[in-house]
Formats: structure tokens, sequence, C-alpha cells
């Protein structure tokens, strides 16, 4: 599939129809194959962009309007279900055609293990990139179950590929002992709990640098965003997340690539998780492509 195919289906508001033209590339990578609780978060992207049809296309944080972007919805990476490692493979070939194109890649996702392959890509393109990963869980397991392919492994995959000491997470409050105590061995930064706060610490170190950005919806509480598959209590709220946008936005790092995964709508009847993950889609065009 190439990105600048036609796409039949739903698109992200306002998305253009000259993809050559465009600056960014929003795809989706609808992948469930290796979640550890609920699945369901394959349907995730289309739901993002139906969401997508009730917002307003100005943004009042940002003063900025959507038609200020040129960008492409290109629809769904079509993945084989049930194959992690073919799918992994398909994901970072597209996104390495994208980043040869000279685009701001956007994905939509998906469980959190389709961010691995994003990374690869991006890490052969530009080796001293930074992650900025927000998330309630850790994700530093090198296997779940005797699985290495797993949606609990992407961050510790990014570590060892990076380097730990260019791994960035926050709002974490999910983990196995051994995963914190990895953090804090490693040398990568972790913030526990919150996001927007030490994010405001953490930017100006990472002035001036290329930084990938992967948001985990279940970073918020539950009882903002219940449509997940391993929702965890505790969380912040959709608030402090459009705050932690805008400080990326406003900072003087070069965010070149970015997604939001584990949106899974069945555990949702209101849509409110859709909604939500609609509106960061919005604020991160507006707020991060250059």
């Amino acid at each position: 599939m190439r990105f600048d195919e036609a796409y039949s289906g739903k698109v992200f508001i306002m998305s253009r129809e000259d993809a050559e033209i465009a600056s960014t590339v929003i795809y989706g990578m609808p992948m469930d194959w290796t979640v550890s609780f609920r699945p369901g978060s394959r349907f995730g992207p289309n739901r993002i962009r139906e969401a997508s049809i009730g917002l307003e296309e100005y943004s009042p944080y940002l003063d900025k309007h959507l038609e200020e972007v040129n960008y492409f919805d290109a629809g769904d990476i079509p993945l084989p279900f049930g194959n992690p490692q073919r799918s992994i493979d398909m994901i970072e070939k597209y996104i390495t055609r994208l980043l040869d194109d000279g685009k701001f890649p956007l994905g939509l996702g998906g469980e959190h293990l389709v961010t691995w392959p994003v990374i690869k890509a991006f890490q052969k393109k530009y080796q001293d990139i930074a992650l900025i990963h927000i998330d309630a869980h850790a994700d530093l397991r090198e296997e779940y179950e005797g699985e290495a392919l797993s949606h609990s492994t992407p961050v510790r995959k990014a570590c060892e590929l990076l380097g730990p000491e260019n791994v960035y997470s926050f709002g974490i409050r999910s983990g196995m002992r051994e995963e914190f105590k990895y953090a804090e061995e490693s040398g990568m930064h972790m913030a526990k709990y919150d996001v927007a706060e030490p994010l405001k610490k953490v930017l100006p170190g990472l002035a001036g640098r290329k930084v990938y950005v992967t948001i985990d919806i279940d970073v918020l509480d539950p009882a903002f965003a219940p449509g997940t598959g391993t929702a965890e209590a505790g969380g912040i709220t959709s608030k402090e997340l459009l705050e932690a946008i805008h400080l990326i936005a406003g900072s003087d790092v070069e965010v070149v690539g970015a997604d939001l995964v584990e949106v899974a709508p069945a555990y949702d009847p209101t849509e409110q998780t859709a909604i939500a993950a609609s509106k960061f889609v919005r604020e991160m065009l507006l707020g991060w492509v250059k």
C-alpha cells in the first residue's frame, strides 16, 4: 500500500486530497495482536477519524486553524491479522517511505507495540533522536509470558536502540518492580504519575533536538478515557494532557513524528475516549507540525 493511494473510508476532518503536496500524513496501524488484557484497539484509528467530525477546525489554545496545516489521511495500513512480526515489518517499511518522501508521520493505533517499528525507521534517519513517551505503563518488559513482541515491551526496545538516556517517560503509574528498577538504573528519565509539571523541567534540556512523541491514551484516568485495553486508575485529566501537548508545541524541541495509540472503542459506548483522542490529534497537528 502506497501512502498516496486513494482511500475511500472515513478520514480525519479536513484531510486534503493531494498526498504529494501534503507535509503530513495521518495513517492508521490497526493492530491488537499482542494485547495482554482487552483487545479491540485495532478499531481505534477509524473511531478517532469518525469522532473528528464533531471537532471545530479552530484551536483557541493555539489560535490556529486546520486549514493552516496541509495533511493527508492515508487510511490504515492493511496489517495481516494475528501476525505481529510481519505487521511490524510492514509498518517500518511504510514509515521509511514516508520519511524518504519528507513527510511528517502522525500515526493512530492500535496497540502500543506499533510504535516500535516506527522508532526503528526514525532511528535510521535521525541517529540522535529522543523519545518522549506519555503513558500509564512503563512498557519496559523484555517479554510478556515468553513473548518478546508484546505491547508491554516497546519502550524497553527503544531504550536498547536509542540509548536509555534518550528516552523520557511521563505519567507512569503501572509496571513490574523490575521495570522501575531498570528505569532507575539505566539512565532513562521516568516521571511517575504526572505529565505536565515534569515535562516543563525536561523540555529545556531537549532544546534543539529532534524528538518523536508517543502518547498512550491510557495515561488518562479511566474517568476520561474508559475506552482502552488496559485502563489504569489514578491517571491525569484530559486538560493536563492538552497542557502537555501545548508545552511541547511551545518548546524548542523539533517534533519530527508522533503517534496516539490504544483507543479501544468497544469499552466506551459514550465515545468520550475517541472524542478526546481526536481533539488531541488536532492539537498535535496544529502545535507540532511546523
